[in-house]
Order: structure tokens, then sequence, then C-alpha cells
């Protein structure tokens, strides 16, 4: 099977068995999406969506984000990896909202990237979410997972995985399939073990396709003295 194959089939199987796929995130406008993407740098959207409730209630718009104090916003996300920089992040970036950009969440990577807080990876993830825009956003489930699979191929950076997954994958489709693979990682082909046996993709998986070979490999003859 060669790569466009393989893309061609992934795709396929998960435009079957799941039609939709959206972030699990909770957020209601895209200042909250912004925010709740920084917090969810290195930790689990489970407790970024603990956390965001009372932090939207106190601080609801850039405003009065902007005029809060590090150790405010501590307090609201001290439960989250790394408090203490995503708090000055979170207040930088609702600075340079207002300042630069009125308040009104950029929709372009370049523009994002300028934000306190903001990688690309986030910027990718709010210009495909909030705006609609082809973009494949690389976590480390995609990174994962992506390599597992076969659809990239010796990538050493998150650029490079998206540079490989964009090639392939139809732009119509980079928004959701960012989602799928997300997904895939983070309940089926999880880090340490992932989850073949339950796993639908294993016809076109290169991980598994190794696991198998393995499996039928002649045992190698012990010499005798």
């Amino acid at each position: 099977m060669n790569k466009k194959e393989r893309f061609e089939k992934i795709i396929a199987w998960f435009e079957t068995n799941m039609p939709v796929a959206e972030t699990e995130l909770q957020y209601g406008n895209p200042y909250e999406l912004l925010v709740a993407v920084i917090l969810s740098a290195q930790c689990t959207d489970k407790r970024v969506n603990l956390v965001t409730p009372a932090l939207f209630k106190r601080f609801p718009e850039p405003e009065s984000l902007a005029a809060a104090s590090v150790d405010e916003v501590f307090s609201l996300i001290r439960s989250v990896s790394y408090p203490n920089n995503k708090a000055k992040h979170l207040i930088g970036m609702a600075t340079m909202l207002l300042n630069d950009f009125q308040g009104i969440v950029p929709d372009t990577v370049e523009q994002l990237v300028k934000l306190p807080g903001v990688g690309r990876k986030t910027a990718n993830v709010i210009v495909s979410v909030v705006y609609e825009k082809p973009a494949m956003a690389v976590d480390t489930h995609v990174f994962r997972v992506s390599a597992r699979l076969g659809l990239t191929v010796r990538s050493k950076t998150p650029l490079d995985t998206e540079k490989q997954l964009v090639k392939f994958i139809p732009e119509n489709r980079l928004a959701i399939a960012h989602h799928w693979i997300i997904l895939h990682g983070r309940y089926i082909c999880v880090a340490r073990t992932p989850k073949c046996e339950a796993c639908g993709l294993r016809p076109y998986c290169a991980y598994f396709e190794k696991l198998e070979k393995k499996k039928t490999r002649p045992a190698k003859s012990i010499k005798k003295a």
C-alpha cells in the first residue's frame, strides 16, 4: 500500500465511522476558545473544562482579563499545567488583543502567533474551528498517531508532520481530520499501549502491519555447541 492509498483508506474509514468530530473543549465564543486552547497546552481538555467555567464567569471578555493581576488569574487556573506562565500569557494575550486587534480574535495564523501563549498549533486550532479555514493543528496526539499509522514518515517536528498531512489530506477535510486523529489518539491509539484490538484502522496501519510481520517471522534456531 503506497502513501496515497493509505491516506484514502484511512480518511474513508473516518468518514464512515466518525462523521462528526469536534473539539472537546467547552467554549461559547472565539475569545473563550482561545483562552481554553492556551490552557490546554500539555494539559487535558477534561482538566481545562473544569477550570474554564469559573474563569469565564470572572473574565467574560478581553477587557476584564487584561485588567486582571497574575495572582488573580493563577488562583483560578492553578490546577492546570504551568499555571503561573499561563496566567501571564492569558493577561498578555488579552492586552494585545485589545491594543492590536480591537478585541477581535485574529483569523490568520500569522497574526495569532503574535499573541502571548499562542504557538502554531493553537493558531491552527483557532483558524480551523472558529473561522473554518483549512488548517492542520499538530499536537502530541496528531504527531504520534500520524507516525504510527504511516501517514507521516521520519517526521521530527510538528511543522514537518503538518506539511506531510496537508499534502495528502483534501483541503475540505483538513479541519475535521485534525479532530479525527486527536480523538483516535486520545481513546484508541494511546501513547503507551495502543488498543489495536479495538481499532478499525488495523488494515491500513503501518504500526499494526509491523506487529503482524513480527509474529510471522520464523524463530531463530539455536545452534548446538
